[in-house]
């Protein structure tokens, strides 16, 4: 086993293939990769945080709402964090890295929808080698395998399918499950974690040279 911990970031819409290339990925690799995933932690929440068009100033706002919306003529499905919900968020990204800082492997399956989030990870993963990378899918794909999942509300990748990617900083790799098999886009992940990542690297400098800039 590798005796410096390495995280892979998957990040990508709801139904984009992000936990099917997460367990291709346990699957191939030869060490142990532990999966971590938002939907873990979203699970996790009491009942009463876990909100459906949830008034505001109520628990099922303060925590993840799932709130129909129309965009034009177009029904969808939005998901907002409250307070609680984002500070949830806040630990699940430093309880990855106290789990990779005790020498574990992790490969996170995550939503990131604000650039806050993102720049989160680069500041509490900053010296772990972390591999950014996007998980696309065609909208006709993820739409058609949202309608096949229980539990899911129509609209929903859709909400957010633009919005996960659009925080203005590279990937060190981008696939598409929609166009190659999972084990083609794992095979690709796995090719690319034989040079070092640099996304995230990028943006922890570009952060700390703002900051910097800030106090001068």
């Amino acid at each position: 086993m590798s005796t410096s911990p390495r995280i892979i970031l998957l990040n990508g819409s709801s139904s984009a293939g992000k936990t099917t290339l997460a367990l291709k990925l346990q699957q191939l690799l030869p060490e142990p990769w532990q999966h971590i995933a938002l939907d873990q932690f979203r699970d996790g929440l009491p009942g009463r945080y876990r909100g459906f068009n949830s008034p505001e100033d109520t628990p099922g706002a303060q925590g993840l709402n799932i709130v129909p919306t129309m965009r034009g003529e177009q029904a969808l499905t939005e998901i907002r964090f409250g307070d609680y919900g984002r500070q949830v968020l806040s630990g699940m990204r430093r309880a990855i890295a106290a789990f990779a800082q005790a020498g574990n492997n992790v490969i996170i399956d995550d939503l990131l929808f604000e650039a806050e989030f993102l720049h989160d990870y680069a500041n509490v993963l900053a010296g772990i080698d972390t591999w950014f990378i996007g998980v696309r899918c065609s909208l006709e794909v993820v739409n058609q395998r949202e309608s096949k999942r229980v539990g899911r509300f129509p609209g929903t990748a859709q909400s957010h399918f633009e919005q996960v990617h659009a925080h203005g900083h590279p990937y060190d790799l981008e696939v598409d499950t929609s166009s190659a098999s999972p084990r083609a886009c794992a095979e690709a992940i796995i090719r690319r974690l034989e040079n070092p990542p640099l996304a995230l690297r990028k943006l922890s400098t570009q952060i700390a040279q703002g900051a910097n800039g800030d106090r001068t």
